[in-house]
């Protein structure tokens, strides 16, 4: 399949530029099995959940990643951390005038400095030269690094509590799994009430999901890679929802590629315990070893992620559930609405 098959016009004014007034308030629409659509709203979800399913979640935190500094010339620099490396090292995108040089130190936030050691293709490795770790330091003054279609200043306060998951726990991401901004606290203990399971898995989402296709052909494109972990706990879980008959819901495509990693560099086939990076390529053609049924947000024209939802849904369902969602005037992208996708039935295809 071509780049150009995954095209679609999408008018600017429904890219959402704010999360909704509440978490739970944005909208729903359902890709059944049949083949019909449902418009919905997002609580309405829990309708579509059954005792003994299994929900994955992927509980990395959003670092706050975007810093702002000077070169010793004066110039102005801007760092967008794509991975801490060690406790002192970081690997980064920096935006400037002119690329520093090996050897260049840098002042960020007129509170710290930094050295750049050398590059890694289209990265820099910079080494912080403070006795705080990187980390500390990226939490005191780095700000929220909002995708590229966020065409606003920064808003501090509400940027910092809604760009993250209420469940969110291990820090290393520098882009939200945006499925989760949806779920609050109390619709996590209505899943649970409904007799369902709640698991987590761990990927730190990098700058990397924002790169476009490139390669004409999507089989020639090279999938950047991620840090992900996957846990014994886990993995019990889901084999427990299969042996009761439930279903694997994954939320987010990172859940997803957690989820699929797994199993594919597991010695079973099936999912096992794994840490490590994953440069997993899913599109349409692949078949899903451990995902049942995928709750998603609207993603960008041409993305590796509408061609990860098309592999769930089929091509021409998910086409033309975009169009619906298009016409529909449904928000999209990280802080818009979201998706329910169910694979159709053997005489859908």
């Amino acid at each position: 399949m071509k780049r150009q098959d995954f095209f679609f016009d999408l008018p600017k004014n429904l890219i959402a530029q704010q999360p909704a007034s509440e978490r739970r308030g944005s909208r729903l629409l359902v890709m059944q099995a049949d083949g019909n659509i449902a418009d919905k709203q997002f609580p309405d979800l829990l309708a579509y959940v059954q005792p003994n399913d299994l929900l994955v979640f992927n509980n990395t935190k959003v670092i706050p990643a975007r810093l702002f500094g000077q070169k010793s010339t004066g110039g102005q620099v801007e760092l967008l951390i794509e991975r801490i490396v060690d406790e002192h090292t970081l690997l980064t995108h920096i935006r400037s005038s002119r690329s520093p040089k090996a050897g260049a130190v840098l002042r960020i936030e007129s509170a710290f400095d930094v050295e750049v050691m050398g590059r890694e293709g289209a990265l820099f490795v910079v080494k912080v030269l403070d006795k705080q770790s990187a980390l500390e330091l990226i939490e005191a003054y780095g700000h929220m690094p909002l995708p590229p279609y966020i065409e606003r200043a920064e808003d501090v306060q509400e940027d910092k509590e809604r760009y993250q998951t209420v469940y969110s726990e291990k820090p290393g991401a520098v882009a939200a799994p945006t499925a989760g901004l949806h779920f609050d606290e109390a619709l996590l203990a209505s899943i649970k009430e409904k007799g369902a399971d709640i698991g987590f898995v761990t990927l730190h989402v990098g700058a990397g999901t924002f790169k476009p296709v490139q390669a004409e052909d999507i089989k020639d494109h090279v999938m950047h890679s991620e840090y992900l972990e996957v846990d014994e706990i886990l993995v019990e879980q889901v084999k427990l929802a299969r042996a009761k008959g439930g279903r694997v819901i994954a939320i987010g495509t990172t859940s997803v590629r957690c989820l699929e990693s797994a199993a594919k560099f597991s010695n079973t086939g099936s999912v096992a315990p794994y840490q490590g990076e994953t440069d997993i390529f899913i599109s349409p053609g692949y078949v899903f070893k451990e995902v049942d049924v995928l709750f998603t947000n609207f993603h960008l024209p041409e993305s590796t992620l509408i061609m990860l939802v098309s592999a769930m849904a089929g091509y021409e369902r998910t086409m033309a559930a975009y169009q619906h969602a298009v016409d529909k005037s449904y928000r999209f992208f990280s802080y818009g609405d979201a998706m329910l996708v169910f694979p159709p039935k053997a005489d859908q295809n």
